[in-house]
């Protein structure tokens, strides 16, 4: 057969979240930085793609068929994506893999995602790139950001739960094909999902926000913005750390150890307790 059952991949998951809490330091963080960046050029180039459509079915439609790559390209490069290593909780439950030795190589890819992010996001603002259409797609970025950090605490929340129970799927269903079509096809659907839904990602947002923050220094940008209405008191870097980035990253680690242990509880449980 041309890919792994369920079960199998659950048991894969153990050696993957040991080998990921093994990996030298720096590796961890330059992988994490490599997974920033494809996930940051992917959201840009979503922006870029539906800024101008009015429709939001169809924009969402559009963003969803182009943002999945970023993940794509992650799984191909062997890059660290801080939400899928939310799958590294399989190990431990697995008794693998220390809760402790989890938590260090979390807060490793998530700073290395964080700095990914932020080097495509101001790169981004500051060299021209959000110009489309008369300064319209910086006005949009801005747009998205701040409504991004309008969001409620509960809101943002139960979004990043739903978003990261959708892309640990996708991992998980990559993880069943042996080969790179596959893996790129069975990410694919639920990033997909998630992206059409609104549903919100805490590596993704690290684009999101700070290219908005970074394009309302720029005066045209501003301009632009405050003429079509676009609403920024919100839009700062307190309320993208408090108001959205901190719970979504809490709703992301919920949805993503939640759908491990389910996972681990499903295909892995009796099997332990077999042998014992």
């Amino acid at each position: 057969m041309n890919y792994f059952g369920a079960a199998e991949v659950a048991a894969n998951c153990i050696p993957m979240g040991e080998s990921k809490v093994d990996s030298p330091i720096h590796k961890t963080l330059l992988l994490g930085i490599l997974a920033g960046v494809f996930i940051a050029l992917a959201a840009a180039a979503s922006n870029t793609a539906v800024h101008d459509i009015s429709n939001v079915g169809l924009a969402r439609m559009t963003a969803g068929l182009l943002f999945p790559f970023g993940l794509v390209m992650v799984l191909v490069a062997g890059a660290e994506l801080f939400t899928g290593s939310c799958l590294i909780s399989v190990a431990v439950l697995a008794g693998k893999v220390t809760f402790l030795r989890m938590l260090k190589n979390w807060l490793l890819v998530y700073l290395g995602n964080f700095i990914g992010s932020l080097i495509v996001a101001a790169a981004c603002a500051l060299s021209g790139q959000l110009n489309y259409s008369g300064n319209a797609l910086a006005a949009y970025t801005i747009k998205t950001a701040a409504a991004k950090c309008a969001l409620g605490f509960g809101d943002a929340l139960v979004l990043g739960i739903f978003c990261n129970l959708l892309v640990c799927l996708g991992v998980f269903m990559a993880l069943s094909a042996k080969d790179t079509v596959g893996r790129a096809l069975g990410a694919y659907m639920p990033v997909a999902f998630f992206v059409i839904c609104g549903f919100e990602h805490c590596i993704a947002n690290m684009y999101y926000i700070p290219a908005g923050l970074f394009a309302l220094q720029i005066p045209e940008y501003a301009a632009k913005a405050l003429a079509l209405g676009v609403h920024t008191e919100r839009l700062t870097w307190g309320d993208f750390f408090f108001s959205n980035l901190l719970p979504v990253t809490l709703g992301n680690v919920i949805g993503g150890v939640a759908l491990g242990a389910l996972l681990w509880l499903c295909h892995l449980h009796s099997r332990t307790e077999k042998r014992d």
